[in-house]
């Protein structure tokens, strides 16, 4: 049985072409590619590539400056950071839960839209597995690019589970009995009829947004097209913590908002989702509100006035 694509590089002594990231004495992180007879140079000394090639990962190497490094294999939330970007990518941290919370599993068929970088279609096609299928949707041709370039130096080779297509997913969306749709765009909303066709019942729509009015908008228009269950936001923060004997407190720098995360999953067809028991909060929907359904809901509040 052959190795899951990109496995061999995960694994056993440095070899050519493999990803290394060297970590100073202060923590810093250096990540470069192993070539025979190449040097690597830092403002501490240099040291040949050969010196790591054939040893086991997580050796020591010393510049000619006696300064240790150690080296290991960039884990992917490492790679994801220090990728090549045309877009800003999709945080290790917002991935993670994009996984655990669109319930992302091996075999299962996917669609993204808004590959920017190809951060999160990277984590997407290693937890769908070569049994799965991932389409991606990327309007700008240069962003594709370099998706692909990114996604292709990660596994060492094109994916065999992943399709990528430039052009609006709303226009261009051929897929069917998707059990996952992720879109990462400024205007989900947009795409919420065309993804609601595709989607199985029971499967997730997960979108991720950046501000406080696309993450209100969204969460309205998927409850206004009535095929979705009640919609989750949420958003995720993380704090290191220092530790050093009996000093032990949080860093003073912190992963704070990197975006909003909104999940719903998908209704059988011709069921209408169950009326909420939460009555909304008094004048949320008020004259000031103008997003989805806001004439249907301030005719409602004229009638009761």
């Amino acid at each position: 049985m052959s190795e899951p694509t990109g496995a061999a590089r995960r694994r056993g002594p440095f070899k050519v072409g493999d990803q290394v990231q060297l970590t100073d004495p202060k923590g810093r992180h250096y990540t470069f590619t192993l070539e025979a007879g190449k040097n690597f140079h830092t403002h501490k000394g240099s040291f040949q590539h050969d010196e790591l090639i054939g040893a086991p990962e997580g050796s020591v190497v010393r510049t000619t400056g006696n300064v240790a490094y150690l080296a290991l294999r960039p884990l992917l939330p490492d790679y994801v950071l220090s990728m090549p970007r045309g877009a800003a990518v999709v945080y290790p941290k917002d991935a993670g839960q994009i996984l655990a919370f669109a319930d992302i599993f091996p075999g299962a068929r996917v669609v993204e839209a808004g590959v920017g970088s190809g951060s999160l279609s990277t984590f997407l096609l290693r937890a769908i597995g070569e049994q799965g299928m991932l389409h991606s949707y990327e309007r700008r041709e240069d962003f594709a690019e370099i998706a692909q370039q990114n996604v292709e130096r990660y596994f060492g080779s094109p994916h065999p589970a992943w399709q990528l297509t430039v052009g609006d997913l709303q226009d261009n969306l051929s897929d069917t009995d998707v059990d996952r749709v992720v879109l990462d765009m400024l205007a989900p909303w947009e795409c919420l009829e065309a993804v609601s066709k595709a989607l199985v019942p029971g499967g997730i729509l997960c979108a991720y947004v950046a501000t406080t009015t696309q993450l209100s908008r969204t969460v309205e228009s998927i409850r206004e097209i009535g095929c979705f269950a009640e919609p989750q936001p949420w958003e995720s923060m993380i704090r290191n913590w220092h530790v050093e004997g009996l000093a032990v407190r949080p860093d003073h720098r912190m992963i704070g908002h990197t975006g909003f995360l909104v999940t719903a999953r998908r209704l059988a067809d011709g069921v209408e989702p169950p009326l909420r028991r939460r009555r909304p909060s008094k004048g949320a929907y008020g004259e000031d509100y103008e997003g989805p359904g806001s004439q249907s809901r301030q005719g409602s509040a004229a009638e009761r006035g």
